[in-house]
């Protein structure tokens, strides 16, 4: 038990030492973002449900890889909160609390959603260059996923599940996430599966140019003060 204790602590210790203080003093106040996601996201599955609404949900947030790139570039933000209506909207709402919240506290607002839309925007982007690819490339898509409709947060909570992972040092969590996307795509190869991919792909990008800056920032830092950077 110790043993595990002291796994949790370092596996999950800069995490939760970063997240425990604004929830014990803000509670819900901490992750207003997050909160607010919730509810477009139930608002718009249950307008999306409805006969009166399901056309306008849509026009303004359904993306389709055969739809032309400006109009899909342009409803690809409202598309992270669109839940799949074949898929159980209480999983879609409890992924956007969880790791939208997690990650609001420790990254804030902006940077949360940047990361968000560039996992979302990777996935999209990839579902046009692998059609284009065809089946017969190991990168490619069959033409019929042109038609798919491509709603919902997972690649968005994949990407920032990760991001957070790597820079609070849980590399084994973040480490699950990349292997299960890899397992669902090896047992059912489909569209979404592919997405989380390059989604990954790109959050993994964007791990690696923080890094960078982080190194340069230290380096610079170290070469103004006269004394040599100091070795992690």
């Amino acid at each position: 038990m110790n043993t595990l204790a002291r796994w949790a602590r370092a596996e999950w210790g800069s995490l939760y030492g970063t997240v425990r203080g604004p929830l014990r003093e803000r509670r819900w106040r901490a992750s207003p973002m997050a909160i607010g996601a919730v509810c477009l996201t139930a608002a718009l599955h249950f307008a999306h449900s409805r006969s009166w609404g399901y056309r306008f949900v849509q026009d303004i947030g359904a993306v389709r890889a055969e739809d032309p790139l400006w109009l899909a570039l342009a409803r690809t933000p409202l598309s992270l909160f669109v839940p799949a209506l074949d898929l159980p909207v209480w999983g879609a709402l409890v992924q956007i609390l969880l790791v939208f919240g997690i990650a609001e506290i420790c990254l804030g607002r902006w940077r949360t959603l940047a990361i968000a839309y560039a996992a979302t925007l990777a996935g999209t982007l990839y579902a046009r260059v692998g059609i284009r690819l065809g089946p017969d490339s190991a990168l490619g898509l069959p033409g019929s996923d042109a038609h798919v409709v491509d709603t919902g947060p997972s690649a968005a909570v994949v990407g920032l599940a990760v991001f957070l992972g790597l820079r609070h040092g849980a590399y084994v969590t973040a480490g699950a996430v990349i292997a299960a996307m890899a397992a669902e795509v090896a047992l059912k190869n489909n569209l979404a599966g592919r997405e989380h991919l390059a989604a990954i792909a790109a959050v993994l990008v964007l791990c690696g140019v923080s890094a960078l800056r982080h190194r340069r920032s230290r380096a610079r830092t170290g070469s103004g003060s006269g004394l040599p950077p100091i070795q992690s």
